[in-house]
This record gives structure tokens, sequence and C-alpha cells, in this order.
């Protein structure tokens, strides 16, 4: 496929629509719910087969402060402590407005998801996130986030929104501040115009193209590439020819949890329970606590870019709630031992050096990597998984005006009709991957699909 361009406009289109929204993740296809809500003629356009994204990947949790839900579990929460916690993790480098604009926009989607459109959205509510200090994460009860596309494209077929799949966009034709519309590829090798009075990017970000991560995040290159295929940064790329602003394209959100070679995730509930990671000799290497994010170069770091994922039959028994880890289990990427010296041997481990790194570690108080354990000790039977590290999805993009997502100009201002959400734009994980807080690429899809879809329709 040629690289994205962009033309001026063509003087006549094959279809015209008010809203056209390039990509049906979930951060286009709330952003279809709600610009047809708000009364727009809308057109959703899909590259692959079937709508799915870096969103099918995950396990579909969006992280949200002040729901109807978590008052309903009697938790306290708001968007001013939810912004804390996504500033503390990302050292404050986020833009302040775009953090509030997401905090206080997430409980609102949430509700409106939950009650308007019926999803059957609950809390996580059995173990806690790294950085968040609230439970706060609102999934499926399959926790997939597989199947949150799926409702949420049911949602979008139910009210008769067109979404036309195995449409690539390969064009965007603009002038100046203004997009007209794009042009669109189809598998037989031909193309359609689609002029538009405005334009949202929900195409995600450049994770699938192995020469912008080479460039904007070398450290990361070699990881196992964990997202989307056709995440392959084509919003970058408009924004550069256009004269678009983009920020922090270091930003990423790293996992250093997936299993090898069976290519799963595995969820950090493994550690933030009570688990912790070895290397190939047996050896705790790194303060887990930081973060999945911060752990894929952790792992990488060891010895042929591997380690082992130890903990034990009570965060099993947590872990199986999501649908990735019970996958992981039937394939076999799971090991499991009633001593720890046996478990090691299953896992071509050096014994000795295992059952001295579980006997090292202290209960209420700090190891030696600065690690925090207030959990219950690892008791038999014992679960190990060999993991690595990977690439998940890119953190930054295009810069946006929080209150509208409008795609800011180099040379000041915004377009006129040109929005970005999720990861096409910058989102809130600061400049790399230490700054990622669980969930925030789902929270930037979810609430800044939400805020394009109802912008410029009043």
């Amino acid at each position: 496929m040629a690289s994205p361009e962009v033309a001026p406009p063509l003087s006549s289109w094959d279809v015209e629509v008010e809203t056209l929204i390039i990509g049906a993740g979930a951060c286009g296809l709330v952003a279809a719910l709600a610009a047809q809500e708000a009364g727009q003629e809308v057109l959703l356009v899909e590259a692959e087969a079937l709508p799915a994204g870096s969103t099918a990947l995950s396990a579909g949790l969006i992280p949200a402060a002040g729901t109807a839900i978590q008052r309903a579990a009697g938790i306290s929460d708001s968007a001013e402590t939810f912004a804390e916690d996504i500033q503390k993790k990302a050292a404050d480098e986020n833009d302040p407005a775009l953090v509030r604009a997401l905090t206080e926009g997430a409980a609102r989607v949430i509700d409106w998801l939950a009650e308007r459109h019926d999803l059957p959205l609950s809390l996580v509510h059995d173990f806690d996130y790294p950085g968040h200090s609230r439970r706060r994460m609102h999934g499926l009860p399959s926790r997939s986030g597989a199947a949150l596309v799926d409702a949420l494209r049911a949602l979008v077929e139910a009210a008769e929104i067109p979404l036309i799949c195995e449409r690539r966009a390969v064009v965007l034709h603009a002038e100046g501040a203004r997009v007209s519309g794009a042009t669109l590829a189809r598998p037989d090798g031909g193309t359609e115009s689609v002029g538009a009075g405005r334009i949202i990017l929900a195409c995600n970000g450049f994770g699938g193209n192995r020469e912008m991560v080479r460039t904007h995040m070398p450290q990361i290159e070699h990881a196992l590439w964990f997202g989307h295929d056709g995440n392959r940064g084509e919003a970058v790329t408009w924004g550069a020819a256009l004269g678009a602003r983009t920020r922090h394209l270091g930003a990423y959100q790293g996992h250093g949890n997936v299993a090898h070679p069976h290519g799963i995730l595995i969820t950090w509930a493994t550690i933030t329970e009570g688990g912790f990671q070895v290397n190939l000799g047996g050896r705790r290497f790194w303060d887990e606590s930081q973060g999945y994010s911060e752990a894929a170069r952790a792992v990488l770091a060891q010895p042929g870019g591997r380690a082992w994922t130890i903990f034990d039959h009570r965060i099993a028994a947590i872990a199986r709630q999501f649908e990735d880890f019970k996958q992981a289990e039937a394939q076999g990427a799971l090991h499991k031992a009633e001593e720890i010296e046996d478990l090691a041997r299953l896992c071509g481990l050096p014994p000795g050096p295992l059952a001295e790194t579980l006997a090292e570690i202290p209960r209420g108080g700090r190891d030696g990597f600065g690690r925090s354990w207030q959990t219950p000790p690892l008791a038999p039977p014992f679960y190990a998984a060999k993991v690595t590290g990977a690439l998940f999805h890119t953190q930054g993009g295009l810069e946006v005006a929080p209150e509208s997502a409008l795609v800011k100009r180099t040379d000041g201002g915004t377009f006129a009709n040109l929005y970005a959400a999720g990861g096409a734009a910058c989102g809130v994980s600061g400049s790399g991957d230490s700054g990622y807080l669980s969930g925030n690429g789902l929270l930037a899809a979810v609430v800044l699909g939400e805020i394009a879809g109802r912008a410029g329709t009043a």
C-alpha cells in the first residue's frame, strides 16, 4: 500500500456525508454513536474485514471516576483524584487540560454506555491496578476487549449507522485548515471518494509501522508487537503533511507479561496480588510494582529477553476472570507444582536460586528493589508462566483541543473540521513508557471519541 497522502479537494465525490469516521475500534464506534445522537449523518469506515483494532487485543477495561457503578459499590472517587493519579504516574508531563477533560468525561461516558446503551459494565473489584488509588476499572463480564468491540459494533448496527469494512483511507483531501474528504482503497484495487463536513481520525497509533517505531522509540523496536497490524501511523503522517502539532511520539504502552511462545497476555494481577518475576537464573531483577508497561523493557533486558512470572493458586483464581488467562491455561502456557523446587525443574530454572528468591521476599515491608509487600505469602500449589516483553500501542500523536478533539496546528489554532481521538491523538501517558497508567489507552479512546462525536454539532 502506498503511504497515506494529502491532496487538494476533489470537484466531486462518490459519496458525501456530514461526519466521516476513519477507524472502527472502540474509539470510532463510540464516536459514531455520539455523532448520530447529536444529529449527524455518519459514515464509519474500517480498513480490516471486521472492526477490532487494539481494543480487541486488550482486556477491554476503561478507568473512570465517580460513576454510578462505583457509587453502587460504595467506592468514593472523583475526577480530581483520578487526574492526580494520572499526573503522578506521568511525572506531570501531560497537558493538564487534556487530563481534566478525560477524567471529567470518563464517568459521563461510562454512565452513558451502561444506562442508555445497556452495556453490562462492572468494576474489577478484587485487585488493584498499579498507580490507581481507587478501584475504577470498568469492563464487560468477560474482561475481554474483543467482547467490548463486538458489543459496540452491535450498538452501531442497531442504530443503523453505516459501517463499511475493508476500506482503508489512503488520501486525505484538504485545503488550508479545512479537510473536505478522503479517498478509500477497496480490496479489488479500486478507490472510492467520500466528501465530508468533518472527519474524525480514529485510526489508532503507529505501533505496526516498524520504521516509525525505530525512529521514535528505538528502545522497544525489537519487542514483540502485540498490537493491531493496522496501526500504521496514518494520522501522524497526514498530520505532518498538513502542519498539525504532535506531541510525545516516544510514548508507548509496553507489557512485560506476555506468555512465550504462546503470545497470550498474562494479566498483571499475577504480580499485583503477590507474584514476582525472575530471570533464567531464578533471581528477581527489578521492582515489579512499577507497572506492566515498564516491565517490557525490564524483561527484554534479561538474557534471551525472557523471564518467568511466579504466582500461586490464590492468584490464579483471581486471574481466571480474564479470558486471556483462561486461554493461556488451556494452551499449556502455565506450569504448576506443589513444591517451588519442582516448579523450577518444570521451567528449566535452577531450583536452589528460585527457592531462595521466594524465601527472601519480605512480608509487610520493602525489599531491596524498593517494592512493598502487603499481600499474603505465596502458598502451594505454585504457578509459573514464561513471558517476554511486548509493545502494545503508542501513546503519542496529534495534539488536540481537549474540549473538542479538534487537531491543533503548528502555526496556532486548530483545524476547522479535523478531529483526532484515541491512539491517533496524544494521550496522557507522558513522554515514554513509565507514564502509562493502566487503562490510559481506552480512556483516551472512548472519552475523546465521545467528545469528537458530539463536537461541532450544536
